[in-house]
């Protein structure tokens, strides 16, 4: 199970290596290293959060995102990305654009740590809306109820988790984004352009993450009716074709986990500028670590790690938060990526343990002879 799932991870990292050491030497090949270990730390969270969706889609898309989905991940996000922000900052060709990371490596990083405050506050009020919708949302099983309780009642009210969002890009504008940081430790008014890209996210969130949930609703409510007509069959002896609408409803789910993994990647990416310049070790170590994330993620949903570890994926979604909060930080000052990985790490670790506390007290209940009953996580 383990090298079925993680084979083309351990492959693919032997390649990257390789190709890192044949390219930049043993420095080559520490950089991969060190930055697909990068990736992994601060990308945990999204494999949670991914997890949650990946297990509602067939095995079919779950290979699709896999396969399609590590292609889109490490040559658009992790290599062409970087670049189309480039040429979009300095408003020249995508193929000038390459020309001048491959030969001009020090004006590249430039450019890109200058566009860093348009990539903090999209990618920051994406991850922000994910986790006030889910901070919202009244649940059956509850991690941190002294704060997810009262939460969810106010969740009640319509839009406000859209209230919420625009209120903090409208504080971060005006506040962190006057003094952004820039190339070379000086600071620049950003506040305009904090303010459309931060909107562009909070769009792209309600597009993305409307149409899939649209769609996840109509195949639910398509799958109830396909099993009393396969009931209906049954006891009639007819074949009922299989439900068509399934693939639509995967598409947008896979077209948002995408969506997904591009926010969580922008820490990364700009991270990646504290080890190295270079576009082409970059892209060779945040791959490694991209492809990780996606099989750890399939491997989560294949072993059933949510519905054993309960809040696990509540873990996650405060790690989104921490990191939303963190990106909109980053406008103004520079937080050490050993902290932002640390953070995420640290929030699902303590989901895990209380999870297995919840585990172990059920287990005695059960014992006992009592009912199953939930317990409180402890927190």
């Amino acid at each position: 199970m383990l090298l079925k799932t993680f084979g083309w991870s351990f492959a693919i990292t032997a390649l990257g290596l390789v190709a890192g050491a044949f390219y930049g030497g043993w420095t080559g090949f520490g950089v991969v290293a060190i930055l697909a270990i990068l990736e992994i730390s601060l990308s945990f969270d999204n494999a949670v959060v991914n997890a949650g969706i990946l297990k509602k889609m067939s095995p079919f898309w779950q290979k699709i995102f896999l396969t399609i989905g590590v292609l889109i991940a490490v040559f658009g996000m992790r290599l062409v990305f970087p670049v189309v922000i480039v040429a979009i900052s300095a408003k020249m060709g995508p193929i000038e654009a390459v020309d001048l990371a491959i030969n001009n490596k020090e004006r590249y990083e430039q450019l890109v740590t200058d566009a860093h405050p348009a990539i903090a506050a999209f990618g920051g009020m994406f991850l922000l809306m994910i986790f006030l919708d889910f901070i919202f949302e009244d649940r059956d099983i509850q991690w941190l109820r002294w704060i997810e309780r009262p939460l969810a009642k106010l969740g009640r009210v319509d839009m406000l988790s859209v209230c919420i969002a625009l209120i903090v890009l409208l504080v971060a504008a005006f506040t962190v984004a006057t003094h952004a940081h820039q190339h070379g430790g000086v600071h620049a008014d950003k506040a305009q352009t904090v303010l459309i890209s931060g909107i562009a996210g909070l769009i792209t969130y309600m597009i993305v993450g409307g149409l899939s949930g649209y769609f996840e609703d109509k195949l639910e409510e398509e799958e109830e009716r396909e099993h009393e007509q396969e009931e209906a069959a049954a006891r009639s002896g007819k074949k009922k074709p299989a439900i068509v609408l399934a693939g639509q409803a995967a598409f947008f789910m896979f077209l948002y986990l995408e969506v997904l993994d591009a926010s969580f990647s922008f820490d990364g990416v700009i991270g990646a500028f504290a080890v190295t310049n270079d576009i082409v070790l970059m892209a060779l170590g945040l791959g490694i670590g991209a492809m990780y994330v996606r099989s750890l993620t399939v491997y989560l949903v294949r072993q059933g790690t949510l519905d054993d570890y309960v809040y696990l994926e509540h873990g996650a979604h405060y790690a989104i938060g921490a990191l939303a909060v963190v990106l909109l930080i980053t406008i103004q000052y520079e937080i050490h990526e050993v902290i932002t990985g640390s953070i995420g790490v640290i929030l699902i670790l303590a989901s895990f343990l209380s999870s297995v506390r919840r585990n172990r007290a059920l287990a005695a209940a059960g014992e006992g002879g009592g009912a199953k009953t939930e317990v409180s996580s402890g927190v």
